[in-house]
């Protein structure tokens, strides 16, 4: 089963986490919370909940997983300004792996420079932000381009799960 890395910070989008992560469970893939400190518990926007960080994202080589979860909220947005977690996450991308994005998740791929000349979608109020970086913007409930798996907001989980669990098979 694949190894899933999760990149996370506070204040992610709880449903965007947490239905994903279940459905990947469900299916035998193991889940390793990355962030910027291991050890801290950070808190989902809406309903708090609570994720403990396993391992600090400067520590971790995308060599160790198979797909990378990025869950929208203020999460992308914290990450994007911690140039290891810009790193990794555009290294993820540029591996090949399956990197599953949704919501505000783009942000942290626009900050990587990883998108030009890719099909994406995300939340309304960062659509200029990934025309600007060089994507097409795709107006639909989940977007595959290659390795990318993207979404645009909590709305779409059961498609984005649907085409996120095909790239574990």
């Amino acid at each position: 089963m694949a190894k899933i890395a999760v990149i996370i910070d506070n204040l992610f989008e709880d449903s965007e986490y947490i239905e994903p992560a279940k459905a990947f469970q469900d299916k035998g893939h193991q889940l390793i919370h990355v962030g910027l400190e291991a050890g801290k518990t950070v808190k989902g926007k809406k309903k708090g909940t609570e994720v403990r960080i396993d391992k600090a994202v400067g520590d971790v080589s995308v060599e160790n997983y198979d797909a990378l979860l990025i869950p929208g909220g203020y999460s992308p947005d914290q990450l994007r300004v911690d140039e290891k977690a810009v790193r990794f996450a555009g290294d993820f991308v540029k591996s090949g792996k399956p990197v599953f994005a949704i919501c505000h998740a783009g942000q942290l791929l626009i900050t990587a420079q990883v998108l030009k000349g890719r099909r994406f979608t995300g939340y309304k109020s960062i659509i200029q932000d990934i025309k600007n970086a060089g994507a097409e913007f795709v107006d639909q409930e989940v977007v595959v381009d290659g390795n990318l798996v993207s979404s645009r907001n909590p709305n779409d989980i059961p498609a984005f799960v649907k085409e996120s669990l095909k790239k574990l098979s």
